[in-house]
């Protein structure tokens, strides 16, 4: 069995993978993540993805030659318009508002490296939100929720609430698309 790396900090990547029944060891990789004009946002979350692995490939002493390296990177996207993470509280209302009685799409690049082979991939799941008041958005923002994710919200947290549906992969709305996953694992075995 090949080591296994997850070359991310999110908790919620780190979750799923182990709900996998993965062991891994995990390094966050330093990245650029700021929007490139120019690039869709299934382009822009798979260059994403890609820059994260290859960070991880860069670095000598992480044995990358001979390990599974597993990276990913998600991106909110409305009317073609990539919603990172919110800069502040307005940034955070601003985006939820957006979001509020409309449909949107979120997407996760995924790369996984073994074995000196590459694969990247893109899953989209279309996410629909219920009507949302500005009372409903501010008390979410209060929790603190919206800060660390894109788009300015979880989907496993208490803004499960705002969705009234979605089509598509529930992990990647979390952040990693695990039936992807296991079919490039098993592509690349």
């Amino acid at each position: 069995m090949h080591k296994i790396i997850l070359a991310s900090q999110s908790p919620r990547r780190r979750e799923l993978l182990s709900k996998l029944g993965f062991t891994f060891d995990v390094i966050a990789p330093d990245v650029c993540e700021d929007i490139i004009d120019g690039l869709s946002p299934a382009e822009f979350a798979a260059t994403l993805s890609r820059r994260k692995l290859n960070a991880i490939l860069d670095m000598a002493d992480t044995q990358a030659d001979s390990a599974v390296i597993i990276a990913a990177d998600t991106v909110v996207s409305i009317d073609n318009r990539i919603l990172g993470k919110p800069t502040d509280e307005n940034d955070a209302h601003l985006m939820l508002q957006a979001l509020s009685g409309r449909q949107h799409s979120v997407f996760t690049g995924l790369s996984v490296s073994l074995d000196g082979k590459i694969v990247t991939d893109v899953c989209e799941t279309l996410v629909q939100f219920r009507d949302l008041t500005d009372d409903e958005i501010r008390d979410y923002i209060k929790t603190g929720e919206p800060f660390d994710k894109a788009g300015g919200y979880g989907i496993q947290g208490a803004a499960k609430e705002f969705v009234a549906s979605y089509d598509g992969s529930y992990n990647n709305v979390v952040g990693l698309p695990t039936e992807m996953l296991m079919n490039i694992l098993g592509g690349i075995q």
